[in-house]
């Protein structure tokens, strides 16, 4: 059942917007459902093209430190996402002992079963004594699930690739194919860019600058679009015969669109996001050429990325298309999510 009490949602917008994409759909669809959601982020920018409509339930407040409260008491529910660590304030703040968890960030490695709803106690500080719950977010029936708004089957059933363009301001192209273009700044861009026949659809931000200037296939083209709100976001996938995607709330869109995609991981120092790729390619059961194509992608093999051809990409669709069906069969994080804290209340 919903709680009409609001819960507590924290956020620090580390890099690259994701982190900000990834609460505010989780507020956003918490609160649709009848559970108020005060979002608490410091860097709050993000949200005005992302979600410039704002959502009923969803309450926005600043981050700031010295942690002001602006009037509110500590909720039953607490969610720190990603690790961002609770104003000491905050929690001195409180009330009752909440159900608190740790939003912990997406991944396929067999870590994530093994402590995916693990407590967590808290040893120190104005917290001492109460539990935090470890929450991880994934793709098998043994962790937290994935982000599925309720609506997001008959918005896609609905939608229409051509009136898209047109409203964007897209030419009509019959035959020609699109990409969607979501990226760091990957060495293998410059020769896919020069050797695959296609419209590109150049997201606002990174992905602009690192493809600024560079040389395209015969008869290719260029757009560079606007930044995109999250609706526009995923109806661009849908626009898409092929989408390179980075980060993970991108990664989760691309695999609802269906359509054939590539990841870019985000990058760690210490390489640790190869393994993390490759665990994701085991559960897609990526085929080879799939899997070439994302370590070059990444940087991990470092020889020059042939366009593979559009018969191959449609291969790739037939893989993303199996690993959604396994993901629709499996109820989405939101609603895994609500449940867990029933249980722990």
């Amino acid at each position: 059942m919903p709680s009409t009490a609001p819960w507590d949602l924290f956020c620090r917008v580390i890099d690259n917007y994701g982190d900000a994409g990834v609460c505010w759909r989780l507020a956003a669809q918490l609160a649709s459902r009848g559970t108020p959601v005060r979002l608490w982020i410091d860097d709050p920018a993000p949200l005005a093209w992302m979600a410039p409509q704002g959502a009923p339930g969803v309450t926005v407040l600043p981050w700031r430190e010295p942690f002001d409260a602006q009037g509110h008491t500590p909720g039953a529910v607490w969610i720190e996402a990603f690790g961002c660590e609770l104003p000491e304030a905050f929690v001195a703040a409180r009330q009752a002992d909440p159900v608190w968890l740790n939003l912990e960030y997406l991944s396929a490695e067999g870590f994530v079963e093994r402590q995916h709803g693990l407590p967590s106690p808290v040893m120190s500080g104005p917290g001492r004594g109460l539990t935090k719950w470890f929450y991880y977010p994934g793709f098998t029936a043994r962790t937290g699930g994935l982000l599925r708004e309720d609506d997001l089957a008959a918005r896609q059933a609905a939608f229409d690739p051509a009136a898209w363009r047109a409203a964007q301001g897209l030419p009509a192209a019959p035959g020609a194919h699109w990409i969607t273009l979501f990226c760091y700044e990957p060495a293998a861009l410059p020769g896919l860019m020069a050797s695959a026949d296609a419209h590109w659809l150049v997201t606002a931000g990174r992905a602009t600058a690192a493809s600024a200037g560079l040389p395209l296939a015969p008869g290719a083209q260029r757009h560079a679009l606007p930044h995109l709100d999250q609706r526009g976001f995923d109806e661009l996938l849908w626009a898409s015969d092929l989408n390179f995607v980075r980060g993970e709330d991108s990664l989760v869109r691309a695999l609802w669109a269906g359509k054939p995609f590539v990841w870019q991981i985000y990058p760690q120092h210490d390489d640790a996001h190869h393994a993390k790729l490759e665990a994701f390619l085991d559960w897609l059961d990526a085929p080879a050429d799939l899997r070439e194509w994302h370590r070059r992608w990444n940087g991990m093999d470092a020889r020059p990325a042939a366009w593979p051809g559009w018969r191959a990409v449609d291969a790739w669709g037939e893989t993303v298309r199996a690993a959604r069906e396994r993901l629709w069969a499996r109820d989405d994080l939101a609603t895994q999510l609500a449940g867990f804290v029933a249980t722990k209340g």
